[in-house]
């Protein structure tokens, strides 16, 4: 009643029949639920009446590239929507990964979340993460040009970790731009950051993710 459509016609969106909703409709239903950003793109990319699908290829600029160095030593990286890492600064690669030493394919930050135990039981609240990392992707793959990519992921995490596998299935959908992720770390010990992502102009392909520290990171007695 309150987003303006009949019983019936609600009880066949929600079982996917070919309805042809409205974004307008959409935007309505969205309200009515309370739906955040992210839940609302989400809602429209299904139905395909959302923004365009967002293109996950293309190259770094060297100005990207040189920025993430630049920022050091606070930990920058830049990754696409899929989570692959494609530069990185050595900040980063000192406190989460020695992304360099890992072959392009395994520089993703789900598959080092569930497959990669060195960098596995560095995250304090693990699960936390983990599952909110899920839907973050989640959200993604829905706005993707070409979802293969996700897809390869999925099959492959499904496969190898238990712990996705059971929780691939939810419907839960969030943002990844701002944070909190806290690691025990074998030389800095505990240490907590903010995390920041911004997408650079023309590029929502891709996001720039800084890492605030907010104790003394890099006091090794801390």
């Amino acid at each position: 009643m309150l987003a303006g459509v009949s019983v019936s016609w609600y009880t066949w969106l929600e079982q996917g029949r070919d309805i042809q909703a409205s974004s307008d409709t959409l935007a309505r239903i969205s309200s009515v639920l309370r739906l955040d950003a992210v839940e609302a793109a989400y809602l429209a990319a299904l139905s395909s009446r959302g923004a365009p699908p967002v293109e996950t290829g293309g190259t770094l600029s060297h100005g990207l590239r040189d920025l993430v160095n630049a920022i050091q030593p606070i930990p920058a990286y830049v990754r696409n929507t899929r989570f692959d890492i494609l530069a990185w600064n050595n900040a980063a690669a000192d406190m989460f990964v020695d992304y360099g030493s890992l072959l392009p394919h395994e520089r993703n930050t789900l598959r080092l979340l569930f497959l990669y135990m060195p960098y596995r039981t560095l995250i304090l609240d693990w699960e936390q993460m983990s599952r909110g990392m899920i839907s973050a992707f989640r959200a993604a793959r829905a706005q993707a040009q070409d979802r293969a990519p996700f897809d390869r992921l999925i099959a492959e995490l499904n496969e190898l970790s238990e712990e996705f596998r059971s929780w691939w299935p939810d419907t839960n959908v969030q943002g990844f731009d701002e944070g909190r992720k806290r690691l025990n770390h074998p030389i800095h010990g505990h240490v907590e950051f903010t995390y920041v992502a911004l997408s650079p102009e023309g590029r929502p392909d891709l996001s720039l993710v800084t890492y605030i520290p907010r104790k003394a990171a890099y006091d090794s007695d801390s």
